[in-house]
């Protein structure tokens, strides 16, 4: 899992609430049994048209938004089932961060243990960032880790809350088990104490 300390990257404007997870990843893309090509999936019922070609219309295909790391989406973000691909799916579309004013709990503990770090921020900031990106979308925003804070060019910042394991494993890269492994030596070293004499 890649690290996660502080990126700087544009934003993807998505005014919706409640996007689901089978918006996020449509179900015939569920067959996969890796996280390979999962961003193929992404958001493919609004990014595609029935005749298969893309939307100019969705936000995701607009060029001034090609390369964005950021998400930036309303309330309720991740609801409906309790799919892993989703967050897979986000990922390997290429977005680091997703902030929303509220996240669908499985969704934000899927995302987390997948390294797509989660940022719930008061909702009239998050409109004005929805804003902000819609009228400048060559707009920068800084998502500190580490701080705990997402800054804006004009020097704007707001702090956001993370559980300190899931921010340690993200600063560290690594899921559950590999925050297990990390401390090998101490298990061992514990269960070698603990026999009897």
């Amino acid at each position: 899992m890649q690290s996660f300390t502080q990126l700087t990257a544009t934003a993807v404007p998505l005014r919706a609430e409640n996007v689901d997870t089978d918006q996020i990843i449509p179900a015939r893309f569920l067959t996969a049994v890796t996280k390979d090509g999962m961003g193929e999936g992404c958001f493919a019922a609004w990014r595609f048209g029935a005749d298969g070609a893309l939307d100019p219309d969705f936000v995701l295909n607009k060029e001034c938004h090609e390369g964005a790391e950021i998400l930036i989406a309303g309330r309720n973000f991740g609801s409906g089932s309790s799919r892993e691909h989703a967050v897979w799916a986000l990922t390997d579309y290429g977005f680091r961060t997703v902030i929303s004013p509220g996240f669908a709990d499985i969704f934000h503990n899927n995302s987390l243990k997948n390294g797509l770090l989660i940022v719930t921020l008061p909702e009239e900031t998050v409109q004005m960032l929805l804003d902000l990106v819609e009228e400048q979308p060559d707009t920068r925003i800084t998502v500190d880790l580490e701080a705990q804070r997402v800054s804006l060019p004009d020097g704007q910042q707001v702090s956001f809350p993370i559980d300190p394991y899931r921010k340690l494993c993200l600063l560290q890269g690594v899921d559950d088990l590999g925050y297990l492994l990390s401390k090998s030596a101490d298990i061992a070293a514990f269960e070698a104490a603990m026999q009897p004499a």
